[in-house]
């Protein structure tokens, strides 16, 4: 029997079920249920229905937060870089709070209250329309080097845990496209795994000098001192120049497990969370990309670094087959800089300035402009552009015209 068929044969007793005694109404439900197969509480409440065989429209409780609210919530959603709700829920009452002063966000008092209220559940629900996109993965060209690897210690993702600020993780991110072959450009990331304070530096080409001038180039632009470097097993970290500068430096200098990506977890993360997502696949190699691409990671480093919270992982079981993990509470990079105290008072004054001269919107249409500039000097239409709300740079550029 068609559906269609079930909605006529139930307009055409329902009158009677309705008026009927007890007795009566369980023999016509027995005979309903035997002639469509239906369940029986499926078949009552096909033939209880008031108003017709048509039901009402959808159940549920009533929608709490205002149409002021869901709209605010979009605008710190985009403005914090379309975070997930873990990472947003205990950074809007700051959020909210910077973009008021610059003039970004304009709410009645009663919405600021609505929105401290929101549950990560409720942020996930309102912005699942918004939310789209999908992951390709680059070229991994990592090349191991045999050249001293006896006389650099090994240090795995266990005894990354309880590092201090100043130990810093660092990889090369190849812009080569979809070929291996020829001259392109890279990027140092490097990631300090006590605070998540990111540095992104363009680098001309993967040579061993190239790279090493990137890491003095980082000591001086990290807040903190560099304590300790930890890199993989490629031929761009482990040489003899980089050892020797390490030694003189007195920075302790790790690799990881060869083939053991998780030991260097804090980084590999973002290679994909920031490079990839802001940079892309394109190819690159002329000076022009180099320039831009190094304009591009001076604001973006600001903008990740005081507008994007990190969570950090707490502890970590194991039941059965399931892992179960505790985060504690998003704070920037920035904030855990400042609770750390390995931060001198002038420095924690400069970073401070910084921060109150920032507005985090104007530092997303700059990063947006680059951006823009980038994909024009890229060798080839690349897999996967940058994305920019979910969507790539070529349409949303588009969608902006």
């Amino acid at each position: 029997m068609t559906r269609h068929s079930i909605k006529e044969y139930a307009q055409a007793i329902q009158k009677r079920y309705k008026q009927g005694s007890r007795a009566l109404k369980g023999r016509i439900l027995d005979e309903f249920v035997a002639a469509t197969r239906l369940h029986r509480k499926s078949a009552i409440r096909l033939l209880a229905r008031s108003g017709g065989v048509k039901g009402k429209g959808r159940k549920g409780r009533r929608k709490v937060y205002s149409v002021d609210t869901v709209e605010a919530i979009k605008i710190i959603w985009r403005a914090s870089g379309c975070l997930c709700s873990k990472r947003l829920r205990p950074f809007i009452p700051e959020m909210t709070r910077v973009l008021r002063a610059k003039e970004e966000l304009f709410i009645r008092d009663d919405t600021v209250t609505e929105l401290g209220q929101l549950s990560a559940s409720t942020i996930d629900r309102i912005t699942r329309c918004w939310r789209q996109g999908k992951r390709i993965h680059g070229l991994s060209l990592t090349k191991p080097g045999t050249h001293l690897k006896n006389a650099i210690p090994i240090k795995t993702f266990s005894e990354w845990e309880n590092s201090r600020p100043g130990f810093i993780q660092v990889d090369m991110v190849a812009h080569c496209g979809d070929r291996e072959g020829g001259f392109y450009l890279n990027t140092l990331s490097a990631v300090d795994v006590a605070t998540g304070w990111f540095e992104p530096l363009a680098v001309w080409g993967k040579g061993q000098q190239r790279v090493g001038a990137a890491i003095h180039q980082l000591r001086h632009l990290l807040p903190m001192p560099l304590l300790g470097l930890g890199s993989d097993n490629g031929t761009e970290f482990i040489n003899r120049g980089m050892y020797e500068y390490c030694g003189r430096q007195s920075i302790t200098f790790t690799r990881s497990r060869s083939y053991k990506k998780n030991d260097n977890c804090h980084v590999e993360q973002k290679n994909w969370s920031v490079i990839r997502r802001q940079v892309g696949y394109q190819r690159y190699s002329s000076t022009a990309a180099y320039e831009t691409l190094e304009d591009l990671y001076t604001v973006l480093r600001l903008y990740l670094n005081f507008f994007q919270p990190v969570l950090k992982l707490i502890s970590k079981s194991r039941q059965g087959a399931r892992v179960h993990k505790v985060y504690d509470q998003a704070q920037t990079p920035y904030c855990r800089l400042i609770k750390s105290g390995v931060l001198t008072e002038d420095k924690q004054r400069q970073l401070a300035n910084i921060y109150h001269a920032l507005n985090p919107v104007a530092l997303q249409e700059q990063i947006l402009q680059g951006q823009r500039k980038l994909i024009k000097l890229g060798e080839r239409t690349p897999t996967l552009l940058p994305t920019i709300d979910g969507k790539s740079v070529t349409r949303f550029m588009k969608q902006q015209l």
